[in-house]
């Protein structure tokens, strides 16, 4: 774990460095992706006004792919180009990604309440695992705190709320920024998906009761 702290205090010093090279800009910017479930437009004013709906929000770090091969690599080496040392990947890129939802979803068969959770990726060749966890994400990155996680560094699995297995496919084109978004929804759940370079992987979900 000592090993992996410093790991990390190493690249977050390097991150900054390159943030300066980059003329101030994020090598990765942060991102959200967000979609209201459950509302209706109400017209009886002025303007139509979205009312009674909740809110369902993914903050990510999205790295760029800038001509690399981001998701390959053969055997154990699978993946290691965006997740070199972490137990799992942080699905972004800097910080922990975070869910946060206003109305409890069904993920494989399993009910997440509504609150705020930590998502990560376990990749293998063909075979990746969301990931929903109650770990609590730093905002800031701390190498003497424990109880909270920068990244994926000192995730374990004690903590997992759902593991659901993902369909991946392969895209026509090709991604350059990682994004997450929700496909195919409907007042009664949908998709959400990860894309990047030439994959999508998504699980299905359903709104609870």
């Amino acid at each position: 774990m000592t090993r992996k702290l410093i790991a990390t205090g190493a690249m977050a010093i390097a991150m900054s460095a390159f943030v300066l090279a980059q003329g101030g800009r994020p090598a990765s910017p942060t991102g959200t992706t967000a979609t209201e479930i459950g509302g209706k437009y109400d017209t009886s004013g002025a303007e139509p006004v979205y009312k009674g709906g909740k809110w369902i929000e993914v903050t990510f770090g999205r790295p760029i792919k800038r001509g690399r091969d981001v998701l390959g690599g053969a055997g154990a080496n699978y993946g290691k180009v965006v997740n070199p040392d972490a137990p799992v990947w942080r699905a972004g890129a800097n910080f922990t990604t975070q869910l946060k939802t206003e109305l409890p979803l069904v993920i494989n068969g399993k009910t997440i309440a509504p609150g705020t959770y930590t998502m990560f990726i376990d990749l293998k060749p063909n075979n990746w695992t969301l990931i929903v966890s109650t770990w609590k994400a730093q905002t800031k990155y701390d190498p003497k705190n424990t109880t909270e996680l920068w990244g994926a560094y000192g995730y374990t699995p004690d903590k997992d709320v759902v593991r659901a297995p993902m369909k991946i496919e392969t895209l026509p084109h090709v991604i350059e920024e990682l994004a997450w978004e929700f496909v195919d929804m409907t007042d009664t759940g949908g998709t959400l998906a990860i894309v990047w370079d030439k994959t999508m992987a998504s699980v299905p979900f359903k709104v609870g009761t």
